[in-house]
């Protein structure tokens, strides 16, 4: 026979209130879109949209070079904002572009 032990309601409820918010945390920081003034944004000259990079100053950028295609983009095609080995926790638009584009080979 097995012995079972037996938590007060109010220990058990505690540990579910504390687990929820933890993982309630968890979502919502891996749900943290890149902001196009955040420094590491800057710095890789980062836009949202990739039309709207300005091609003189970053003579390398084409139109058809957007985060969906590039090898550090982290999710489907189909998705509108994914991770990033780039910006670490933060998600970037599935039609935006930066510095470290690297096409999908």
């Amino acid at each position: 026979m097995t012995k079972t032990t037996t938590i007060p309601r109010r220990v058990f409820l505690m540990r579910l209130a504390a687990t929820s918010s933890l993982l309630g945390a968890a979502t919502v920081q891996a749900q943290t879109r890149v902001d196009e003034a955040d420094e590491t944004a800057i710095a890789l000259g980062y836009k949202h949209d990739t039309a709207k990079v300005d091609g003189k100053k970053y003579a390398t950028h084409k139109l058809d070079q957007k985060c969906s295609n590039c090898q550090f983009w982290q999710g489907a095609v189909t998705e509108a904002w994914a991770g990033c080995s780039m910006f670490g926790r933060k998600q970037i638009a599935n039609a935006g572009w930066c510095l470290a584009y690297k096409k999908v080979a």
